[in-house]
């Protein structure tokens, strides 16, 4: 099976090279890497430009890239990866192994990069909720067959909680795998805005996303 890592990016120059360099192992083994920017204003695309098999350029929008992505992409699995966001080791060989056991989609334990007590907590309470309720969100690394997206569609144009929403869709056809393995995703959002100001910002939006306010007016608010 062939994986497409589609990376959605938007003024990442600080992080994307590396994160494809580390992806340059897969290139080699026949799957593809596609970026997608949203209209950068730093070196990103300049950075990107040398390693990946496709650089595509979109509206803003985490879904809108990724549904540009989705439309590029060659692969039999899809896997959705953030530009700070490294995968652990044999990742795809994971992946496939899921899928080829018959799992529609599914997602990784996620570590957050920093090392303060309280991304320890943070963490494991993402990754407890997620085993949870089968809902995956965007740091977590979703990957989905193709397959499944033609069943379910592509990612709600929405700017804020498309994860979830996404993610709802794919548990109806089945409970996603929970690979235990981490991926490394950067904690800078909740070390700029502040840790515990950041943990209460996203479960008040996650309650007011669930009680039916739109994600329009969420994603100002997170702004």
């Amino acid at each position: 099976m062939k994986v497409s890592i589609i990376i959605p990016v938007l003024n990442e120059a600080e992080h994307i090279a590396e994160t494809l360099k580390s992806l340059a192992c897969y290139r080699n083994e026949g799957h593809e890497v596609i970026v997608v920017d949203g209209g950068s204003q730093d070196e990103t695309l300049s950075a990107a430009q040398t390693h990946t098999d496709q650089l595509l350029q979109s509206g803003i929008g985490r879904a809108v890239q990724m549904n540009h992505g989705i439309d590029a992409a060659q692969g039999d699995i899809l896997l959705f990866l953030h530009a700070d966001t490294r995968l652990p080791h044999d990742a795809l060989a994971k992946i496939i192994n899921a899928v080829e056991d018959g799992c529609f989609w599914g997602r990784f334990n996620v570590r957050l990069s920093g090392d303060h007590f309280m991304l320890r907590i943070i963490e494991r309470m993402m990754n407890l909720r997620s085993c949870i309720t089968g809902v995956a969100t965007g740091d977590q690394a979703i990957f989905v067959s193709s397959e499944s997206v033609e069943i379910v569609g592509d990612y709600p144009q929405i700017p804020l909680m498309e994860d979830v929403v996404f993610s709802k869709r794919l548990r109806n056809l089945g409970w996603p795998a929970c690979i235990s393995q981490h991926v490394i995703t950067s904690s800078r959002r909740w070390e700029d805005r502040g840790i515990l100001r950041t943990v209460l910002l996203m479960w008040r939006l996650r309650l007011l996303f669930f009680l039916g306010v739109p994600a329009e007016k969420l994603a100002q608010q997170y702004q």
